[in-house]
């Protein structure tokens, strides 16, 4: 327990506006700013014992049919269902009275069907002031019916869930519509006190409940300080958790529904986490019942601040059960030099986060001799995949600027998301009043972080780069930078570079939370000498049914002034309609064996790209046939006279040729490149071009068409050229030069 912060609130009560100095806190500032909202007075009767939005491990608000309810204490009344009405920023009284009972503290629970609301006489224990349990003040359940905005008593309700007082008593719905719920109970002898975790459960829908029992674990007996709390996890399992301070453990058990819930065999214990001072009387636990793992989180205080002058222990530690190994995993949500203390778990569903709300000092005041004095709600988030909370208390979301006294934050059992928002509820104990934060819960844009592929990054001059967009974080718009005075929005843009240099690209991407920019370098090499020609890329298809259109992509980046050459092989004997504008025929027809019912034909065409080229190439048959056809680009070709020589042809039409030679060819420049097409009249590929050549595609069905060229660095004769084959063939096959730029 927090004995310094019931000594605080004692003397803040009194009037002794020295108490600050008395601990060696520094003062809060009287400027400090609000946050949050102020809302009803609980004046008056009210609990004596502890504050109306404590205990810790229980929920008070809950969501249901678009609107968030809480039981709430009404002055001359006792416990009462409020509506939040978010447009005037207000709670409304419904009017339905729970408990009159003024020394009473409750946990809710909304299963989507109706309202439990389970109340317990409070009886606050701590090690140094143990306070027995006492009979005849029985702990009970409400259940509510809801229809057309109200809430109505179910018939046969209240049920009684025990007979004894206690710190707390939370209750959670397991997989048969039974309710179920866990506290603790001291004892006491004449030399000594005994605290005991007991849980019950009810019939389904919470009525005819069992007699209390206790938990039937091997050491059910934690210090008197200690508290348990319950909840329902995966599809068909209960969970208590309980802190044992004399183990330095937090306890958890579980259970299977619908074994014997008195049998120590169907209870499997282990500890959440146990250490030296790990455990403090300070647990909140929450699940996701969509969650098919059974995930379970809790917010958990050490004792850790006791060890004086180490700022940097774990003071919360959020711990995870994860099914699937049957372990628990911890990490810090703050340190002991935070001053935090009375954590609320709340699982935020719209993005992924886990979302703690605690109690820690006010904004203005810096540090602390103590943990866990009361000033403001802070709220801490990390990803529920992988909770690395950010260090420090967080960021405050309730705070009376003139009275530092806000304390015990409650919220619901319910995971939150945009429809829900977010609402936790708190209380001032001087000035008696509730405070409340409600937000939206919009999806977190995370911030994009810039980046970029280029493809080339580096080539000579023309050079067409494509970018691709590579931005992490969902940017909605995009600017690039080419380096050479161009700049684009488009999300994935091409560039030319038409000059050798180095230049440094920057993409900026953005979106509603801000942007972020990455550079890379593209370095262009001046253009190659004439006795250069250099492949750019090459596009092959093909067509197994017979069509009267053969289209083929154009090769990927292209630039004005490259040339295009293509081969095709169509079946039978057609002849060529039309012609893509500015395509020149290099072979026009090699036949064979062509006619009416066989063999095949080879056409080749040479194309000078221009300005604004399409982004495909049609040619019109005279028949519709199968046929297989490719497109290779060269750069730095002359585009005034492309060719270097004349063309030579070669056709076998035996069907049993495994080679096919074709004659020799004189260039008149140097550095010129030999090109030559093949045709097959089958459509298995299986062509090998001459030795030394390269073979820049072959089509895979239809009627095979294949391209292939090599370098001639001397004009003159080039010798014969010879392809072979895979299996046999009949075969026609074509070979010119194209001359490079001067």
């Amino acid at each position: 327990m927090n004995k310094p912060l019931r000594r605080t609130v004692h003397l803040i009560e009194a009037g002794i506006l020295v108490a600050a100095a008395l601990i060696g806190m520094p003062a809060a500032a009287t400027a400090d700013p609000n946050y949050g909202t102020q809302s009803i007075s609980y004046a008056g009767p009210n609990n004596p014992n502890q504050p109306p939005t404590a205990d810790k491990p229980q929920s008070k608000l809950w969501f249901n049919d678009g609107s968030w309810w809480a039981d709430m204490w009404t002055q001359g009344r006792g416990w009462t269902i409020y509506r939040l009405d978010r447009g005037s920023a207000a709670w409304i009284d419904t009017g339905v009275l729970i408990d009159t009972r003024n020394t009473t503290s409750a946990d809710t629970l909304w299963d989507g069907t109706h309202l439990y609301i389970a109340t317990h006489v409070v009886a606050p224990s701590s090690k140094e002031n143990p306070v027995p349990s006492y009979s005849g003040q029985p702990a009970k359940l409400f259940r509510y019916s809801y229809a057309n905005g109200n809430y109505t008593l179910d018939p046969g309700f209240p049920a009684t869930i025990s007979n004894n007082t206690t710190e707390s008593l939370t209750i959670d719905e397991d997989s048969t519509g039974a309710i179920w719920a866990t506290w603790t109970q001291v004892g006491s002898s004449a030399t000594n006190y005994t605290t005991t975790v007991y849980v019950n459960y009810s019939a389904p829908g919470g009525s005819n409940w069992a007699t209390p029992f206790v938990l039937p674990v091997s050491n059910p007996n934690p210090t008197p300080d200690d508290i348990s709390a319950i909840v329902a996890f995966g599809s068909n399992k209960i969970g208590v958790m309980w802190s044992d301070q004399a183990a330095g453990a937090v306890w958890w058990a579980m259970h299977t529904d619908t074994t014997d819930p008195t049998a120590a065999s169907s209870w499997n214990v282990r500890p959440a986490i146990q250490g030296k001072k790990q455990a403090d009387d300070h647990l909140n636990i929450k699940t996701l019942l969509s969650d098919p793992s059974g995930k379970v989180y809790a917010a958990v205080k050490t004792s850790l601040n006791e060890t004086t002058g180490q700022p940097d222990l774990p003071q919360e530690l959020l711990l995870i059960f994860r099914p699937g190994t049957g372990s628990f995993t911890s990490s810090t949500i703050a340190t002991t030099g935070d001053c935090v203390s009375r954590p609320q778990v709340l699982l935020d569903t719209q993005n992924n986060l886990v979302r703690v709300f605690h109690t820690a000092p006010s904004t203005s005041v810096t540090g602390c001799a103590f943990s866990g004095m009361a000033g403001s709600i802070y709220e801490k988030t990390a990803s529920m995949d992988n909770p690395v909370f950010d260090a420090g208390r967080g960021t405050p979301v309730i705070q009376d600027g003139s009275s530092a006294n806000i304390n015990n934050v409650t919220t619901t059992k319910q995971p939150v998301n945009a429809a829900t928002g977010v609402v936790v509820l708190a209380t001032d104990h001087v000035t008696k009043r509730y405070w409340f934060s409600d937000r939206s819960l919009a999806p977190v844009v995370p911030v994009p972080v810039a980046s970029f592929t280029a493809t080339p990054d580096t080539g000579a001059a023309p050079l067409p780069v494509t970018f691709a967009d590579t931005s992490a974080g969902q940017p909605t718009s995009w600017s690039w930078n080419f380096g050479d005075g161009a700049t684009s929005t488009v999300q994935n843009p091409s560039h030319t570079y038409a000059s050798a240099g180095s230049y440094l690209v920057t993409l900026t991407a953005t979106n509603s939370s801000g942007s972020s920019a990455s550079s890379g370098t593209i370095t262009v090499n001046p253009p190659p000498p004439h006795q250069e020609v250099v492949v750019v890329a090459s596009s092959v298809t093909s067509s197994s049914t017979a069509v009267g259109t053969v289209t083929v992509p154009a090769p990927a980046g292209l630039a004005a002034g490259d040339v295009l050459v293509a081969s095709i092989t169509t079946d039978l004997n057609p002849s060529m309609a039309s012609v893509p504008v500015d395509w020149v025929p290099i072979v026009n027809a090699l036949s064979i064996n062509s006619s009416a019912s066989g063999g095949a034909r080879v056409f080749s065409y040479y194309h000078v790209v221009g300005a604004a080229d399409p982004a495909s190439y049609s040619w019109t048959l005279s028949l519709n046939t199968k046929w297989g056809a490719g497109i290779t680009a060269y750069r730095g070709v002359d585009n005034t006279s492309p060719l270097d020589t004349g063309v030579v042809t070669a056709v076998n039409t035996t069907y049993s040729a495994t080679s096919i030679t074709v004659g020799s060819i004189t260039t008149v420049t140097n550095g010129a490149l030999l090109i030559g097409g093949l045709g097959f009249d089958a459509a298995t590929p299986g062509a090998t071009p001459p030795s030394g050549w390269t073979e820049r595609w072959e089509s895979t069905g239809g009627q095979i068409a294949e391209l292939a060229d090599v370098v001639q660095a001397t004009a003159g004769a080039s010798g014969t050229a010879t392809w072979t084959f895979s299996s046999a063939k009949a075969v026609g096959v074509w070979r010119t030069a194209l001359r490079p730029a001067s």
